[in-house]
């Protein structure tokens, strides 16, 4: 019979398990509707529960046509001008900003605000959630650096201080280091401000996706952390198939591919993102058709 193991390190990180600890709590004990600015969480099955609840998700210009309700703030964090459109239009503001990124946003803040001609820098994805909240720090001066190629951005002849999105690859976060070091003439400074439920997460994943014959990865579409996370199941892993959730595993697909490749073993995982009750539907799953076939 072939064995399936879901990871137990995998699941919600701790700024979103707060965000919608914070947002249940809020929706069971009022009767007035709660808004949402953004996706709570990059998992549309996550997202489809919460709006059963009753949790309304708005974007940034629907936000200012709000007058007098309650919004919640996600785990992402925010740029200043979201707080002085809530205070302008009698927003309740019901702030679920992870306080990892709120560390982060107060450390480029002064980083900005001592700025003598410093080239604040930050390594991360463009218009993702959290970028966006960081780069408000510094009035949307900061040089957003995705990948190599934007590094050339950057005035090596200015002193630079670089930080990074807390949920990018510390190791790609070390080579873009490397790199700005390589060709800085002027003083420059970098901040890890990786978070560390993240950046712990990869050897223990690494580990997993190593002794599985077969994993399956489940993960929002929108998920910046899943992209990275996949990623590292897969380099150790070629058998690492990512899912949104169940509907996506076929059966005579997955018979096939146990018989064929004689596998033994079957892992489930998933981003910070990642509901755990969607990792058991998934378990639950491919175990009925491990059983249907006698595999």
């Amino acid at each position: 019979m072939v064995e399936v193991e879901i990871n137990k390190d995998s699941g919600f990180c701790f700024g979103v398990v707060n965000a919608i600890s914070k947002a249940e709590e809020e929706l069971s004990n009022s009767d007035s509707t709660l808004y949402c600015l953004g996706d709570i969480v990059h998992n549309s099955h996550e997202l489809e529960r919460l709006q059963k609840k009753g949790l309304v998700t708005i974007n940034h210009d629907e936000l200012k046509a709000q007058k007098n309700t309650k919004v919640l703030l996600r785990a992402h964090g925010e740029p200043p001008s979201t707080y002085q459109i809530a205070k302008q239009n009698g927003i309740e503001i019901i702030d679920a900003s992870c306080p990892v990124v709120l560390r982060l946003q107060k450390k480029i803040k002064e980083a900005y605000e001592l700025s003598d001609d410093t080239q604040i820098v930050i390594f991360g994805k463009k218009g993702h959630a959290e970028v966006v909240g960081l780069e408000g720090q510094t009035n949307n001066t900061a040089i957003i650096v995705e990948n190599e190629n934007d590094i050339e951005r950057i005035d090596p002849n200015r002193k630079v201080k670089l930080f990074s999105q807390t949920t990018m690859s510390l190791e790609k976060f070390n080579n873009i280091v490397k790199l700005i070091e390589a060709r800085q003439n002027a003083p420059f400074e970098y901040n890890d401000t990786i978070c560390r439920q993240v950046a712990n997460r990869m050897p223990n994943l690494r580990d997993f996706a190593e002794k599985h014959d077969l994993v399956f990865f489940a993960s929002g579409e929108k998920s910046s952390n899943g992209k990275v996370l996949f990623e590292e199941c897969q380099k150790v892993n070629p058998n690492t198939l990512q899912i949104h959730g169940k509907e996506d595993i076929d059966a005579e697909n997955l018979k096939k591919m146990i018989i064929e490749k004689s596998i033994k073993t079957i892992g489930i995982c998933g981003a910070t993102s990642t509901p755990k009750w969607l990792m058991q539907e998934i378990e639950e799953k491919i175990n009925s058709i491990i059983i249907a076939n006698k595999l």
